[in-house]
């Protein structure tokens, strides 16, 4: 039915209004080879100090205004942060062939020189982080501090066969993660968070709502070539080791990328990358602890001299 309410638009329209206070604005940058991304930027004012540039990049799920509503909102007055909705999530669009991470990471370098940013420090959340790892390889020059969110970075394509992951088969993964039916989402919830029996509680027209009008139908099928691209013929000998001082953060009880896979990342990463286990949080840690996630990022990208990343679990 038409005209009937929906909580996900209503809790949108407040995200809308949360950056709008926050300084930020809508812009669409047109990449002129049938490439549109749409980005949250901050309103740039002249100050005796300029504050430096952050991207922030979403992972799976509903569009980065759902995922970095906290985070911004809290970030604004240190950064001039730089929001993007990826390729195939909210308004961002393409019409060329590509679904690997390398070509969204492109994609991303390509609308942030349109915008005139040189240098900025970035911050990936799951899928996202896929995409930051390799903004932060390809373009060395230009990426300063690198975040990595509970993304598999060093998955080789032998594990999805070795029972690494819960759900080993790629097809039925790409369908958990972009759910379109009120089932499978709540078997994805039954996934990310650490206390799964929430996702029983929530009532079915919530979810159906949610998968309407956050997670939207629009592209599925798309999203789901970017999940099934990611391990594709890939071995750890051939991922880039970052140059930037990396802090690589996981919930504790990951069930979509298993902690292991954040010891993996931290050992290949070395001396610039270290770790740190929010604990009794699952793969949206953002959600579940968003005061130590944030406390987290402002301690690491607004250190000035040699990053002092923390050493303990939080």
């Amino acid at each position: 039915m038409t005209g009937c309410f929906s909580l996900s638009e209503a809790i949108e329209r407040t995200y809308k209004s949360g950056f709008k206070r926050s300084g930020l604005r809508p812009v669409t940058i047109d990449l002129k080879d049938g490439t549109v991304v749409n980005f949250w930027v901050s309103k740039t004012k002249p100050e005796s100090k300029p504050k430096p540039n952050l991207l922030l990049i979403h992972g799976l799920g509903a569009t980065a205004i759902w995922q970095w509503y906290d985070v911004a909102r809290r970030l604004s007055r240190y950064f001039n942060l730089y929001i993007p909705d990826l390729v195939f999530f909210g308004g961002s669009s393409t019409t060329r062939p590509e679904r690997s991470d390398i070509f969204q990471a492109q994609t991303l370098m390509r609308a942030l020189e349109a915008q005139s940013v040189k240098k900025f420090s970035l911050v990936g959340l799951s899928y996202g982080g896929f995409v930051g790892y390799r903004m932060a390889s390809m373009y060395a020059d230009a990426v300063e501090k690198v975040v990595i969110c509970c993304a598999a970075v060093c998955v080789e394509e032998k594990d999805m066969k070795a029972g690494v992951f819960k759900v080993s088969d790629l097809d039925e993964a790409s369908k958990i993660l972009v759910p379109e039916s009120v089932k499978k989402l709540r078997e994805l919830m039954g996934y990310i968070f650490y206390k799964p029996a929430l996702a029983r509680l929530v009532p079915t027209c919530l979810l159906h709502d949610f998968i309407e009008h956050a997670l939207t139908r629009d592209n599925m099928e798309e999203k789901r070539e970017l999940i099934k691209a990611i391990p594709k013929d890939r071995i750890i000998s051939e991922i880039p080791k970052l140059k930037q001082p990396t802090l690589i953060i996981w919930g504790e009880h990951d069930q979509v990328f298993p902690l292991e896979m954040g010891k993996r990342l931290e050992k290949h990463v070395g001396d610039n990358g270290k770790l740190v286990i929010i604990k009794r949080t699952g793969h949206i840690f953002n959600f579940e602890k968003p005061k130590k996630f944030i406390k987290l990022l402002k301690s690491f990208l607004l250190e000035t001299s040699k990053p002092q990343i923390p050493v303990s679990n939080v």
